[in-house]
């Protein structure tokens, strides 16, 4: 995902700000939040530095809030996580309802709590994927998909159908299957031993690769010597994590073609886009096309760790009962969370929200690209999802550095973004909570803005 900047621990006096959305009260960092950030560097990795210095006390809605009166409209949506705005009502009570009931964990045994939300995830996902396997991170849904596609190409095409084809530049997670799969090579570096069956083809993104025809899936898997009835599955992001960049739908349609005649598992990674997150339920909607299996995590619980491969029976059913399960598989306070938290963008139409409110913040956001156009390479996304990629003037070379000073100088204003990601780390990404309205989200494309007017002058 590109690396990110250590900033140093030095208060730095910004401009004040006080609007109905946002508050900048102090220097940025607050300086009495330095002993604590000195803390964190003290006992933790440095791998969880990078982002802005801001000591998130409370979060609520589209706003997050420190202790020193500092209020910040969200563009981060904790990593678009918190599809349903944070600490909604409704899902809050729901975790303190369950907490005092008396029911934190239960393992595999069943439970009334797991039986409802894998119902109801399987009344939201297309007809026929009505299976779900509860885990708890996306980077596990991943490996578990893989897993089952493998397994399903073992059954079909015996031990030669074993190859896994994902795509250039894609984030599947940070654990060691999904980092093979994916297409980042910063992320790969460290493993010696590579799965010389998972390889990557070009992602058709328009921008770094031109060349969007399907024709290119097939040259990819040619040139590697990958033969169609060696692949067991291929997975791909609905849109590129970082990136925020969609495949044309033509091309995802003749791969499921392709997938259907060589019995191939198609897998689409929701992680980052389903519930709602593109403007549609789930992002392959966009493609009017539906795979196998679903990976799902992040907006699922708008909060608690949960994730879910949601898939077709004779799929999810290859493993006996005992060998596919998880320590905290649908725990109780997660899954009263991510039921709480469908219900919550059902009801209040977070979804229809998010596909207006992105009629306004996507063309905005590139006519400030094209505005900026020497530095914004391309603006990418769909609904409440979008990224700049900042390049260096004159070409298509990323430049991290602008792009993290951006994001600096936007929280500095009281709009929080997460440090740049994506390719080389270098997008700036923009990804409010699905319940924002259209006078906040004019602030904060207003506040983008003038912030690129500063640091682009």
């Amino acid at each position: 995902m590109g690396s990110q900047i250590t900033q140093p621990l030095v208060p730095r006096k910004v401009p004040t700000v006080k609007t109905k959305y946002r508050r900048i009260a102090t220097k940025i960092p607050v300086p009495e939040s330095i002993p604590i950030l000195e803390k964190l560097r003290q006992f933790e990795p440095q791998s969880m530095g990078g982002q802005p210095l801001v000591l998130w006390d409370r979060a609520e809605g589209i706003q997050v809030y420190d202790r020193w009166g500092n209020m910040w409209l969200d563009w981060s949506s904790g990593v678009l996580v918190t599809n349903a705005g944070h600490c909604h009502p409704k899902i809050r009570q729901a975790i303190i309802d369950q907490a005092n009931h008396g029911l934190l964990h239960n393992y595999c045994f069943p439970s009334e709590i797991r039986a409802k939300l894998v119902e109801q995830l399987a009344r939201v996902a297309p007809e026929g994927l009505s299976k779900t396997f509860l885990l708890t991170t996306g980077s596990e849904a991943c490996e578990c998909a893989i897993k089952l596609a493998r397994t399903h190409g073992l059954e079909v095409g015996g031990q030669k159908k074993i190859t896994m084809v994902t795509f250039d530049n894609a984030f599947h997670g940070r654990t060691l299957g999904s980092q093979m799969a994916g297409g980042i090579d910063s992320l790969k570096q460290w493993i010696v031993n590579v799965d010389k069956d998972m390889v990557q083809v070009p992602f058709p993104d328009g921008f770094r690769c031109p060349d969007t025809n399907f024709a290119g899936f097939l040259k990819s898997l040619d040139a590697q010597g990958v033969k169609p009835d060696q692949v067991a599955g291929v997975m791909t992001e609905t849109y590129q994590g970082g990136n925020a960049s969609f495949a044309p739908p033509e091309y995802i349609q003749k791969l499921r073609a392709w997938c259907d005649q060589h019995d191939v598992v198609l897998i689409f990674d929701e992680v980052q886009a389903g519930f709602g997150r593109t403007g549609t339920y789930w992002g392959f909607e966009h493609y009017d096309t539906v795979p196998e299996l679903i990976c799902c995590g992040k907006g699922i619980s708008s909060g608690l760790p949960l994730s879910a491969v949601i898939g077709r029976p004779e799929i999810m059913d290859l493993y006996p009962p005992g060998s596919m399960t998880s320590t905290h598989t649908g725990n109780p306070i997660c899954a009263v969370a991510a039921l709480a938290s469908l219900r919550a963008i059902e009801e209040e139409n977070m979804v229809e929200n998010a596909r207006k409110m992105g009629e306004i913040l996507q063309p905005e956001l590139r006519r400030i690209g094209q505005r900026f156009s020497d530095h914004v390479g391309a603006v990418h996304g769909k609904g409440l999802v979008t990224s700049l990629h900042i390049v260096k003037p004159g070409g298509i070379e990323p430049d991290s550095e602008t792009a993290s000073e951006i994001v600096l100088r936007s929280v500095e204003k009281g709009l929080m973004m997460f440090a740049p990601v994506g390719y080389a780390g270098a997008s700036g990404k923009v990804s409010p909570p699905l319940m924002i309205e259209e006078e906040p989200l004019r602030e904060s494309i207003s506040v983008l803005e003038e912030s690129m007017e500063e640091v682009l002058k």
